[in-house]
Formats: C-alpha cells, sequence, structure tokens
C-alpha cells in the first residue's frame, strides 16, 4: 500500500494542466484551458482544465474530477497506478507499506498483464545486451540499421533468443502465471507445452500514450519463408492495435509543440526519424489507418502529414486511409521520398537539416497530390477521366468544414480542367445520397427500437417515456 505521506505529497506537487497536456491539446482560455474530450468524438472544444482549481470537466461526456481521476478514466490506470505515474512524473519517492496476500490477489487481471508486458520489456532487453547471443544477432542487426546505444535504449529494444521457451521459464521462474502470458500473447500453450511466441526475432514494444507497455512488434532475422517478417502480440485487454499508434508516447509533446504529425509505415521509419532529430512522428505499424488512431493524433494536432516511399502500388492502396483522415476533419498533406528510398532509408543518409529542408518543401496538400497521382493513369481516357472526377469529389465530400470543400474543389477544377459547376453539382448529388443513406439508416433504427418498446411491459414502456421528457426537459435548461 502506497503511504498517506506520499499521496499528499503527489496531490501538493501534481498539476492538473501539466499532466493532461501530456495527452490533450490545450489551448489558453481566459484563466483556464480549453481542448478536444479525449473521451468522444466532438469537433468543438468543450474539455476544460481549471489550474485555480486544479480541477477538469468534459461536458461531452459529463467526467470530470482531479488529476487522478483523469488519468484513472484516460489510462485505465487504478487509484494506486495513478498515483505512481505521478510520483515518477514529478520525481517523488513513494513509500509503501507491506501488502497482504489478499491485497495481492485483489489486483485486476488487466494489471497482471501489465506487470507480465513490463517484465518481459525489461527481460528482452537482459538479453539484447547482456548476453552472447543477443549482442552478436540482436545487437548487431540494431547496429546495421544505423541505431546508436542511445537511441536502442530509448527505444527499449530487445532480442528474444532463439529458444523454444527460455523466455517463458524465466518468466515462469519469476512467479509469473501462463495463464496471464499466454492472455498478452508472449506465450503460446498447446497442452502441456508451452512455446515463446517471439522467438528468434528483434523485439519492438509497444507503449501507449503515457508509456505503458501493450504489445510486442518481432522482427524475424532469418530468412525463413515460411515465418512471417513481422509478428505482432495478439488482440488482448490492453492491446488493441487499431487504437494504438507506435512511437505516440516518445513524440506526443513533439506533435503539440510542431503542431503536426509525421506518419510513416514502419517501426524503424519512427526510430530513425528520432534519432535524426524528427521527433513529431509515429507510425501504424504495417496495420491500415483506422479511425481511433486518427482520433489519437487529433487529441495533439489538427495537421498531419502522410510519408510514403517511392512505390505508387502501395500509394494507391493507403489512399482510402487518407479519405478517412479528411473525415475526422483534419488537415492533410502528403510526402514521397525518391524511387528507392523509404523514410527509414532517407533519415540515415542525410543530416537533420536536410530532412527537414525536404520535408517542408516535398509536403503537398492531400487532395492536390491525388488529384496529379490520378490524372497519371487517366491520360486521356474520357471514362478514367469521370471515375476519377467522382473520386476525387467523393474525397472533398467528407471533409466537414464546407469552406475547405470550396477550396478543394475550385483547386480539382484547376488541376483537371474541368468547369467547377460539373464539380459541384457532383458534390451536391453525393451529399444529398449521402444524406438520404442515413436517414434509411436512421428509420430503420427507429423501427427497430419500436418494436423493442412495443414488446416492453406497460411499466417498462413508462419508464421510457419518463426518460423522453426527462430529455425534453434537459434540453430546454440547456439552451435556456
Amino acid at each position: 500500500m502506497i503511504s498517506k505521506s506520499t499521496i499528499d505529497s503527489v496531490f501538493e506537487t501534481a498539476r492538473v494542466e501539466e499532466v493532461i497536456q501530456d495527452f490533450v491539446q490545450l489551448k489558453k482560455s481566459g484563466t483556464n484551458f480549453k481542448g478536444l474530450s479525449p473521451f468522444t468524438d466532438e469537433r468543438t472544444p468543450s474539455f476544460m482544465v481549471s489550474p485555480v482549481k486544479q480541477i477538469w470537466k468534459d461536458f461531452s461526456s459529463g467526467k470530470g474530477g482531479n488529476v487522478v481521476a483523469f488519468l484513472m478514466e484516460h489510462e485505465h490506470y487504478t487509484y494506486p497506478e495513478a498515483i505512481k505515474y505521478l510520483a515518477k512524473k514529478y520525481g517523488i519517492e513513494i513509500e509503501e507499506t507491506q501488502q497482504t496476500d489478499e491485497q495481492k490477489e485483489q489486483a485486476n487481471e488487466r494489471e497482471s498483464m501489465y506487470l507480465v508486458s513490463e517484465f518481459a520489456n525489461k527481460y528482452f532487453q537482459k538479453i539484447l545486451h547482456k548476453t552472447d547471443a543477443g549482442q552478436a544477432i540482436g545487437l548487431s542487426y540494431f547496429k546495421e540499421r544505423g541505431f546508436t546505444n542511445e537511441t536502442i535504449k530509448k527505444f527499449e529494444l530487445g532480442y528474444c533468443l532463439d529458444d523454444w521457451d527460455a523466455f517463458t521459464k524465466e518468466a515462469l521462474a519469476e512467479g509469473y502465471k501462463l495463464d496471464y502470458l499466454e492472455k498478452t500473447g508472449l506465450s503460446i500453450v498447446k497442452g502441456e507445452r508451452q512455446f515463446d511466441r517471439f522467438k528468434g526475432r528483434v523485439m519492438f514494444p509497444i507503449h501507449s500514450m503515457s508509456g505503458r507497455v501493450l504489445g510486442f512488434g518481432g522482427r524475424i532475422l532469418t530468412s525463413d519463408k515460411k515465418a512471417a517478417k513481422y509478428l505482432n502480440s495478439p488482440e488482448s485487454e490492453i492491446y488493441h492495435k487499431s487504437k494504438v499508434l507506435y512511437g505516440i508516447s516518445y513524440a506526443k509533446q513533439a506533435i503539440a509543440k510542431e503542431d503536426n504529425c509525421y506518419l510513416v509505415e514502419g517501426y524503424t521509419d519512427v526510430i530513425q526519424f528520432h534519432q535524426s532529430g524528427v521527433e513529431n512522428v509515429v507510425s501504424s505499424s504495417g496495420t491500415a489507418l483506422t479511425t481511433e488512431q486518427i482520433r489519437l493524433i487529433s487529441r495533439l494536432t489538427k495537421n498531419i502529414t502522410v510519408l510514403f516511399d517511392g512505390d505508387a502500388a502501395g500509394i494507391r492502396a493507403s489512399l482510402r486511409g487518407i479519405d478517412l483522415i479528411l473525415e475526422q476533419g483534419m488537415n492533410v498533406k502528403v510526402c514521397t521520398f525518391p524511387e528507392g528510398e523509404d523514410p527509414d532509408s532517407f533519415a540515415r543518409q542525410n543530416s537533420e537539416d536536410q530532412l527537414k529542408e525536404f520535408l517542408a518543401e516535398n509536403a503537398t496538400d492531400f487532395i492536390s497530390f491525388k488529384a496529379s497521382l490520378l490524372m497519371k493513369d487517366a491520360k486521356n481516357d474520357p471514362v478514367k477521366k469521370a471515375a476519377l472526377i467522382r473520386d476525387m469529389v467523393s474525397s472533398i465530400a467528407k471533409i466537414p468544414d464546407t469552406i475547405q470543400q470550396e477550396v478543394y474543389l475550385q483547386e480539382c477544377s484547376r488541376i483537371m480542367d474541368i468547369s467547377e459547376d460539373v464539380l459541384f453539382s457532383t458534390l451536391a448529388q453525393l451529399t444529398k445520397k449521402g444524406e438520404q443513406d442515413q436517414k434509411r439508416a436512421a428509420k430503420k433504427d427507429q423501427k427497430s427500437f419500436k418494436v423493442v418498446r412495443d414488446n416492453q411491459p406497460n411499466q417498462e414502456q413508462q419508464t421510457i417515456r419518463r426518460v423522453d421528457e426527462l430529455h425534453v426537459l434537459e434540453r430546454g435548461i440547456v439552451s435556456a
């Protein structure tokens, strides 16, 4: 148990605005700070932080409280975890009283999985730096990639021995339960036998925004064609790959400061950029970009620059993901590297100044980039050009800001050499169709609700009507 004196010291020292700024982009608003809710998908800021009262309130979700309450809501920390996080942030020494066996048993499953993941992270680092095999194989690989010792330690890179169960045996010997080793995906259990999932791979730990280890990515170093080059931890209670961005814990402050986020594809792209001095960079880790990942970035900035290598096929495959970014009201730019180069190799071969200069000069507005790219495919084929125009306008239709839509349509008109009237007409058709689809979906939902409601006992029907009446009254109070 954490001592009362430690808890008091944490509350006296921690500043709610400083802690929340690690997770949410805040702007000064009078004596308070304001930002977008980290708990809901909103476009108008309703998240307020009061430095004077040392509290926060999220009007979109109704949540609020002190600095510890924020960490418990946002990071799903237990109360002791939140206190420990703040103590570490502010350099406060933690005094603990001895826990009873009963208290240890009460630790929840998520915390147990976090502890297992943290143990694995330290184990893989130890193997990399302290064993002959780790140094000869894993460390040599990272050095060949151009990573310095400082970078390797910063990103907590590691190595899993090329033995069937070396990690699992050590974890069990240290008292970690096989159940949690299996649930985190670190060990594979088949009957009475257990195997290390990441056998013979160099390890990239994947952290939450606050820096907790959620899972791992492992790269194989042999030329085994049957094995996947990269292997990620499976989905678990603590790791959801669609909601995680590699490098976000290292990049969050730089993203907020630069008001821009570079989005790359792989682990080594992120690491190489950091080593080169560009720290506002994250990766979707080889998975298709998701809405949840975009919202994670939107907490810190509204500007994303997507970085591609010279592979045209890969660029086209990623266009849908960029449409998702537009749909979230984000500003998108695209930067492509010379043929045969990717972010990793380009950063390795150029100085910090050269890299930053290249990114600044070659980042192109996404709509202009997509129009130019697809126009090359269409060439002089009128059928392909017509399909291209509809594709372009479909992307623009996803942008929530009408002024921005008009500016993009004017730019497309110039690039495609087609009248603005045609583009605006097409946009109107797509918008109308989208609205009709939404109405049909809403009507379908209403019918489903009516069926459920009509099948309720009379008392429950009265409760539903009462809830509806209360909702009307609440709206009246808000609008008064």
